[in-house]
């Protein structure tokens, strides 16, 4: 196509000139003979043309060099180095740039003349004029690239180089009639001042010789002033970035001043960080610059990951693609630090909140998580495509293939793996899951990294990596309460986490207290969603180790369950003749060592509760509410339990007696039965001790108290009961979740909607009428809960990890009770009306 609008082009400009020749014959040459005015009239057009053409083919070998960057080579030798003499190119001019080196001589070849022309004007200019200083260039009397560090004063403004300055060359014949956008020509017109900073008057694709003057007048006073404006039109750091980009790739320059530009375009990313263009163009700039033009490539560079991951755009970066296939072929496992960038640069990548309001600390459980599961490193099939790529240049004016080697063989190219960042990913989902609580409460404190509530929901692994004085202060005050019996008040433990004392005590504190401490390794008895209830404001808790740091203190057994709440019917009883003797206190921890199906934590924390139950005497109104519900089918296990821990001592107290008469009451039993249930078996018909001999008045003697038998309950009724542990757990279990107004047959009935689809009907109900309001009270929240058979902490776990996983976003948020989630609540509402 070339040639063809060459030959078009020539015969336009012969017919042209032809027709202006013959009319200047006509009307200049009319007294010459016609013979000689024809002779003109073919021969001028023609000399014309051969003139046109000679001084067109000068400058389109000014812009050669881009042209032939089209076929562009690239290469990387392992330990190859610059060569630094002086003068001279350096070694990686054979790698990224040996065609790029050939133009640029073209370039200078073809406009040596017009140098030397310009020295000699000069010359003779400086003969007639005073002497310039050795510091400045005259405006008028530069071509080409001026250094860092070279003055040069152009329409008053005085610059400190890196710019291109003269008469601009034309960029090759795709772009026929355009100048380069970088060279600053000083022949043109500039105004006084510069006062177009927001880029009114400037076009798209900025080139100074197509901008107004009063844009070059801004252009120069900012290059004048250190390019140091960032508020600026980026407009006018892209054509001072198109002078860099060309001076590094297209000149060739020594390492040194590779160097500087390398540092100048960081600087101008960082200062123009608000621009999406200059990230993404500069960027990818350095990204590129960075591989292929500084010599020895470094694998082991401390600063190389965090410069991929500063210029990591739309697309796997060219030097992450590069590095790891480089290490990959040469046989090398990736770490944690690779695997983490090449997930971080991924598009594909799936990263919540978490990932980015815990940043640091994402990264760092990302790489325990990996170094737990790949010791030593991941490793990597070699893939068998090999890694080629494009720069096009931000200015438009050239481009070139990408297709380094390592060792003169092709680098593999990673971008269709898929495994390993499969791995990642699912890393990555585990260590967001553990973070869900930090990030949370960090949406509420933006402030609140290193208190003690923050440390205390930081996953414990992470602790010494990210220390907390006010935890360690924590540790040492929980030692403390221990060593001295672990008895504490309440309120005490709630000022201590909070900072302040609460005006009430609230399931919400009590909950949050247990889970602080659990997650530094210490326990608190009563946990509120456990027990009957929490303590009082004046009452204490129990402080005590638990051995280990405890993320979840919801996940227990089914026997812990069944054996806490028969701790809490076994204290009322052993509380009935208000003292606690010491063959009580024996026989009641070992009944908790008998049980079966319980963890060594779970141990710990029933013997806690255990010590609560003691130290705080029952109130029937904690049992009365549960057990009124219990139906036929229950009350056998409840009068088992009862009688077996009445027997605990071998003595029956009267007092015990009462008691158990309350509770056979409150399940709606007749008290009748309590004798018949005590005094079931081969029982002794003798009198039963009831108080310890004193001395008195001689009467009758007394026989001595028969010992007990080893069946003195119908063994076989109790035990059939006891055995059956799987059916006792489930009887108290359900006595002691279901609502009063037996809404699980309401919530087994109600049907789910698609709307609530991932969570259960429970839940799901509850959601429903969350969404109704914009806020709740503590008591409200905890009403409704409740009502659902639902705890209030673990409902609230349960309801806001479903809103981040459909929503990205919680659904409750605690301030002063509850607030929800305007969006959610009105995209739920929307989809219950269609009907689903």
């Amino acid at each position: 196509m070339s040639i063809v609008w060459k030959i078009i082009r020539i015969i336009g400009l012969y017919v042209v000139s032809f027709f202006v020749c013959v009319i200047i014959a006509a009307i200049a040459l009319d007294s010459l003979p016609d013979a000689l005015e024809v002779f003109f009239a073919l021969l001028a057009p023609i000399a014309f043309v051969w003139w046109y053409e000679k001084r067109r083919s000068a400058r389109v070998a000014e812009t050669a060099a881009p042209e032939k960057l089209r076929s562009l080579p690239l290469s990387r030798e392992v330990g190859e180095t610059p060569n630094s003499r002086p003068g001279q190119p350096d070694q990686f001019d054979s790698d990224f740039g040996k065609v790029a080196q050939i133009a640029a001589e073209t370039v200078r070849r073809s406009t040596e003349l017009q140098r030397r022309s310009d020295q000699e004007e000069k010359l003779s200019r400086q003969a007639e004029s005073p002497r310039q200083g050795p510091s400045e260039r005259s405006q008028g009397h530069y071509q080409g690239w001026v250094p860092k560090g070279q003055p040069i004063t152009i329409a008053g403004r005085t610059i400190n180089g890196m710019i291109y300055v003269g008469k601009p060359p034309r960029i090759d014949s795709s772009y026929y009639g355009e100048s380069c956008r970088a060279y600053i020509d000083p022949s043109l017109s500039v105004s006084r001042v510069g006062s177009d900073k927001n880029g009114d008057n400037m076009s798209y694709w900025p080139g100074y010789s197509s901008i107004p003057a009063v844009c070059r007048a801004t252009y120069l006073d900012w290059l004048a002033g250190g390019r140091q404006d960032g508020a600026i039109n980026p407009g006018y750091m892209f054509l001072f970035f198109y002078g860099l980009e060309r001076r590094f790739l297209i000149d060739q320059p020594l390492q040194e001043e590779r160097r500087q530009i390398l540092t100048e375009v960081r600087r101008l990313k960082n200062l123009f960080s608000e621009s999406h263009s200059a990230q993404r163009y500069l960027g990818e700039f350095l990204d590129v610059a960075g591989v292929a033009g500084m010599g020895e490539f470094d694998f082991d560079d401390p600063t190389l990951k965090q410069r991929i991951l500063e210029n990591r755009g739309w697309d796997l970066p060219f030097s992450l693609k590069f590095s790891i296939g480089g290490l990959i072929a040469k046989g090398h496992a990736l770490d944690a630090e690779w695997i983490y960038l090449w997930l971080s640069c991924h598009p594909e990548r799936r990263i919540r909140t978490p990932a980015q309001r815990c940043a640091n600390e994402f990264k760092e459980l990302f790489k325990l998580k990996f170094h737990a599961l790949y010791p030593d490193g991941l490793k990597i099939q070699q893939p068998q495509s090999a890694l080629a790529d494009r720069y096009k240049a931000a200015s438009g004016e050239f481009e070139g293939p990408l297709t380094p080697t390592l060792n003169g063989e092709p680098v593999p190219d990673i971008s269709d793996l898929i495994k390993p960042v499969l791995v990642a990913q699912k890393i990555a989902d585990e260590a967001m899951d553990e973070l869900d609580k930090f990030s949370r409460y960090l949406g509420r404190n933006p402030d609140g990294r290193g208190t003690i509530e923050a440390q205390a929901l930081l996953p414990a692994e992470l602790w010494n990596l990210f220390p907390s004085g006010e935890l360690e202060e924590l540790k040492a005050w929980a030692q403390a309460q221990i060593a001295a019996g672990g008895l504490v008040l309440a309120v005490d433990v709630i000022s201590r986490l909070e900072g302040a004392a609460p005006e009430k005590l609230g399931k919400r504190n009590l909950t949050g207290a247990a889970d602080a401490l659990a997650r530094i390794g210490f326990g608190m008895a009563p946990d509120p969603r456990f027990s009957l209830r929490g303590p009082k404001f004046d009452e204490p808790v129990v402080i005590f180790e638990l051995g280990e740091p405890v993320e979840q203190l919801e996940d227990v057994s089914q026997a812990y369950r069944t054996e806490l709440l028969e701790l809490a019917l076994a204290t009322f009883v052993a509380h009935a003749d208000s003292k606690i003797v010491e063959a009580e206190r024996r026989a009641l921890r070992e009944k908790i060592e008998a049980v079966s199906g319980l963890t060594e934590l779970e141990r710990k924390r029933l013997y806690a509760n255990l010590e609560w139950y003691l130290d705080v005497p029952p109130d029937m109104s904690w049992l009365r509410s549960k057990l009124k519900d219990a139906d036929a089918e229950h009350h056998l296990a409840l009068r088992a339990a009862v009688v077996a821990i009445a027997h605990a001592d071998s003595v029956i107290q009267s007092e015990e007696v009462a008691c158990i008469e309350k509770i056979y009451k409150a399940l709606g039993i007749d008290a009748g039965f309590v004798y018949a249930d005590l005094h079931a078996g081969d029982v002794p018909d003798g009198p039963v001790r009831v108080k310890a001999a004193e001395a008195e008045a001689l009467g009758e003697q007394i026989p001595d108290e028969p010992k007990p038998k080893a069946a003195s309950l119908d063994a076989a009724r109790i035990a059939a009961i006891r055995n059956d542990t799987e059916r006792v757990s489930s009887v108290l279990g359900e006595i002691f979740s279901t609502d009063e107004d037996g809404s699980d047959e309401a919530t087994a009935a109600h049907a789910l909607p698609s709307s609530m689809a991932g969570l259960d009907p429970k839940h799901a109900m509850l959601v429903e009428q969350i969404i109704q309001r914009e806020h709740w009270t503590d008591e409200e929240f905890d009403e409704i809960a409740g009502k659902q058979g639902l705890m209030p902490s673990g409902a609230l776990e349960v309801v806001n990890e479903w809103a981040f996983d459909k929503f990205d976003q919680a659904l409750l948020d605690e301030y002063d009770g509850y607030d929800v989630s305007p969006d959610i609540a009105d995209t739920l509402r929307a989809e219950m009306a269609k009907g689903d």
